[in-house]
């Protein structure tokens, strides 16, 4: 028996994200990044209110590769054994496999693709994982999880993209990003792939009621004491 992608699944691994929208081709900030898992298509940020109803994900960019938050896409499907990483407090997993040297030796590598894990990791992507499983003929049914609607309201997407900056833009990660403890996590979180430096934020915040979106960039705002007068001589 041939194991079946739902279409969702099969959309959101295959799809280009980031590009322009073609129905806003003339609004700004306009690029794709978000997937509705009920229309199988990239959408942008303009096109939310057309998708109020429906279920929603964000995918962000990191060195130039596509990835979601473990804990948005661990709603719709097991991540478990997936290799995570760590940035701007947010762990994220990539949606595909990535271009890299064959392994030498003895090292934990993905099922897939041969990329070096850290133990006890089986997979360096979300394709990965389900690719292996298809490869073994396995019932997919068994890692998705039933969607409900109710867990991805719109009001979580509200401003994206017009008003809040983007979490994870190339030029805006931070510095020595964590690297978490992959046991810590129940199997899904952690890496030991040096993240390198790129030039840092001057302040990473928490937005109350951000929701889905997290932490936010934002400037420092110090208030200045009031001058203090000199003392009559």
């Amino acid at each position: 028996m041939v194991a079946v992608k739902p279409a969702w699944l099969e959309g959101l691994i295959a799809e280009t994200f980031f590009g322009s929208c073609g129905v806003h081709d003339n609004s700004r900030k306009n690029e794709k990044n978000v997937f509705c898992l009920h229309c199988c298509l990239s959408i942008c940020p303009h096109c939310l209110p057309a998708h109020r109803s429906h279920p929603l994900l964000q995918v962000r960019r990191y060195v130039y590769h596509d990835v979601v938050r473990l804990d948005d896409l661990e709603k719709f499907i097991d991540c478990s054994y997936i290799q995570s990483y760590t940035i701007n407090g947010a762990k994220v997993i990539f949606l595909n496999q990535r271009p890299q040297s064959k392994s030498k030796g003895s090292a934990n590598t993905c099922f897939t693709c041969d990329r070096i894990l850290q133990e006890p990791f089986h997979f360096c992507s979300l394709s990965c994982k389900v690719d292996h499983l298809v490869d073994q003929g396995e019932d997919l049914s068994i890692i998705l999880y039933r969607i409900d609607e109710s867990d991805f309201a719109f009001s979580q997407f509200e401003g994206l993209g017009v008003d809040i900056p983007y979490m994870m833009e190339d030029d805006q990660i931070t510095p020595n990003c964590i690297l978490e403890n992959p046991l810590q996590y129940n199997d899904t979180s952690g890496s030991n792939e040096n993240v390198g430096n790129s030039r840092g934020i001057e302040a990473v915040r928490k937005k109350k009621g951000s929701g889905f979106l997290g932490g936010i960039l934002s400037l420092s705002n110090r208030r200045k004491g009031a001058p203090q007068r000199a003392p009559l001589s």
